[in-house]
């Protein structure tokens, strides 16, 4: 665990910087769609384990264009980069996209990430926002779980966000979140008594 982390928000400067997202997997969410005779559909997402762990690597960058007023943190070590997310306000739907969220692999598992998301959450919360969402994906096991133990849940999915072939890939877009109170209706709801 280290100990003196600090969470500083991060200037411009910081814009289109890219970082490298690589992480191991040995399990997946096998998605199966279903459309029923009488009209109705469902799906069922099943935890299964590769045959052998998997390594996923990808790119992404902070502070992007597509996203509206973006926020970024660092989060801190002295002068040493630990982690970085960046956050967006969706005023459309009241809620805060967690856009980005890193930790350097030497960082991982030592409270670098809870306490990226513990900032997310308090910045929802200090915008009276109702809740906060995220992407990942069904092959990110590690990612999902530490997502649960952040009291994130399942909401949703897509699955052909990244290609038509996502399910058959194993990697299909899920949506994370969390609910948020409505400081503003628990204060209305406690005068009305």
């Amino acid at each position: 665990m280290i100990e003196d982390v600090k969470i500083v928000e991060l200037d411009k400067s910081w814009k289109e910087r890219v970082f490298v997202y690589r992480y191991t997997t040995s399990f997946y969410y096998d998605l199966e769609l279903m459309d029923k005779a009488d009209g109705n559909f469902c799906f069922c997402l099943t935890k299964k384990a590769f045959e052998r762990p998997v390594e996923k690597q990808f790119e992404g960058s902070l502070l992007s264009d597509w996203l509206f007023e973006p926020v970024a943190y660092g989060a801190f070590d002295g002068k040493t980069l630990l982690g970085v997310m960046c956050v967006s306000v969706e005023d459309w739907n009241n809620r805060l996209r967690v856009a980005e969220l890193w930790v350097g692999e030497p960082f991982r598992h030592q409270g670098v990430g809870k306490k990226l998301m513990a900032k997310a959450i308090d910045y929802a919360r200090s915008k009276n926002l109702r809740g906060l969402v995220l992407e990942t994906q069904s092959c990110n096991e590690p990612a999902i779980r530490f997502y649960q133990s952040c009291g994130l849940r399942f909401i949703g999915l897509d699955a052909t966000h990244y290609s038509n072939d996502d399910i058959l890939k194993r990697e299909v877009r899920l949506e994370m979140g969390l609910d948020l109170p409505n400081l503003e209706l628990d204060e209305q709801q406690g005068a009305d008594g």
